[in-house]
């Protein structure tokens, strides 16, 4: 008697049960190794981006809205803060590294960071063909970067403002391709790294235009305002002659007159004023700065001091992401337990299908025992239904996680993020094998109990 060719005759027999429990279970496998994935790639993402950022360093603001904007680059920056604030930092006997970090353009979607040759070794990357930075205006790119634009060394490409993709503000400057980084796992995949230079030459140049065109402006003001004062000379003159108080009239034209060069010297004040704004405004400026510390004891001096002493704020990422880790915990936990629910759901539908088909079919049973088939066969029929439908909603419930993990990443991708799809450890995989075998083995444990009593000569005798 082939036991398997019967088991899945049975199944064969109830095919809604069969699908129902096969969907119920391939759910919830789906929903526990896609969770359980995702949040070992959310894991990752977080701790292995840190490298060996102790502190960073940037505009007042939110202290997790400035981590996630310089370290793993997922948000907007909180402001700008001076360059020459850094040398202090990079002077501490308690900081081993300090490198800037500048920002605010982007090419397709991907960021271009101006910084130096410090900010690689925070993720180890290497370059993959061609060099590093030399000079201003020139880029290196993440390999994710090179791979999706196709983007090779010699190629240029015009950078636009701002963090998104846009054609409304395009920059004039041409940033030159000459290098391209390994691929790392990291954030810096998504980066096109230049130095400080680049991003400052690229801003100035812009704000030189602007102020040229402020100064047309003024120009064109100046004229039009001297134009109006000579029209006011005249007509003063004109009233001077024809009214017999000439001498009042012409002392009243004279303070006219003296009033319009006052005017005209407080607008020449102003525009000195304006143009020592524009002095001042030429200061470099950078978006962040990360620190890496010689002693772990720093961590309870230094923020504390930037923070309370300084127009500047100090966040500690390990600190922030846990924050942020403890914020999502909570929907990865409700996830799994929406997951863990479905698993019970599904396991009582097979408990329901298998006792269902073992009451239904009591004649036949009992007619295979009396042809020779002992109880133990019988008990392995119903257990090879309960594995076959195991076995298909694990591999339907696998396929699903991996497609629609797949699927998120890439949209992910499509938009610039980095986020990185990593493989679910093999001891997780086997905890819920061991889960879904625990459950099923429960199910058909509640359902052979029928067969274990099973009074032979009762069900044969009473069958019409």
């Amino acid at each position: 008697m082939n036991i398997w060719k019967i088991s899945i005759e049975n199944i064969k027999s109830k095919p809604l049960y069969t699908v129902l429990s096969v969907f119920m279970l391939a759910l919830s496998i789906a929903l526990l190794l896609g969770i359980q994935q995702l949040k070992t790639s959310f894991e990752y993402q977080m701790e292995n981006n840190l490298g060996d950022i102790d502190l960073v360093i940037g505009a007042k603001g939110s202290p997790l809205q400035l981590i996630l904007s310089s370290v793993l680059h997922l948000d907007n920056p909180t402001g700008n803060i001076p360059y020459k604030s850094i040398d202090k930092f990079r002077k501490n006997p308690l900081v081993k590294k300090a490198v800037p970090i500048s920002y605010g353009d982007n090419y397709k979607g991907f960021k271009i960071v101006g910084t130096t040759p410090e900010f690689t070794t925070f993720y180890g990357a290497e370059l993959k063909e061609g060099r590093l930075v030399q000079k201003s205006m020139e880029v290196v790119l993440g390999h994710s970067v090179a791979e999706q634009l196709q983007l090779k060394i010699g190629d240029t490409f015009l950078s636009s403002h701002g963090l998104v993709d846009n054609d409304v503000h395009v920059h004039d400057e041409e940033l030159i391709v000459v290098g391209v980084f390994k691929p790392t796992q990291k954030v810096i995949d998504r980066l096109i790294v230049t130095n400080l230079e680049s991003v400052w030459d690229v801003h100035d140049h812009d704000e030189h235009d602007t102020h040229e065109d402020d100064e047309q402006q003024v120009e064109d003001q100046d004229e039009h305002h001297k134009a109006h004062e000579s029209e006011d000379e005249q007509d003063h003159d004109h009233e001077a002659h024809e009214n017999e108080d000439g001498h009042n009239h012409d002392h009243e034209a004279h303070g006219d007159e003296d009033g319009h060069d006052h005017d005209h010297e407080g607008h020449k004040d102003e525009d000195e004023h304006g143009h020592h704004h524009e002095d001042h405004g030429d200061e470099k400026e950078i978006t962040s700065l990360l620190i890496t510390f010689r002693n772990p004891s720093a961590l309870l001096t230094l923020p504390r001091r930037i923070n309370e002493d300084t127009n500047m704020q100090a966040a500690l990422p390990k600190y922030e992401l846990n924050r942020l880790y403890e914020y999502t915990g909570v929907g990865f936990k409700t996830i799994s337990w929406i997951a863990y629910i479905i698993l019970i759901i599904s396991g009582m539908t097979i408990f329901i299908s298998l006792y269902k088909m073992i009451k239904e079919r009591a004649f036949d049973l009992a007619l295979l025992r009396t042809y020779g088939a002992s109880t133990i066969q019988l008990i392995k029929m119903v257990t090879y239904e309960g594995l076959i439908i195991v076995c298909f909603a694990f591999v339907i419930g696998f396929l699903f996680a991996n497609v629609g993990l797949h699927v998120l990443f890439n949209y992910l991708e499509s938009g610039h993020q980095q986020i990185m799809l990593q493989s679910l450890p093999f001891n997780q995989i086997l905890q819920i094998i061991g889960l879904v075998f625990v459950m099923i083995v429960l199910s058909i444990s509640l359902a052979i109990y029928p067969i274990m009593k099973m009074n032979i000569s009762t069900i044969l005798s009473n069958e019409k």
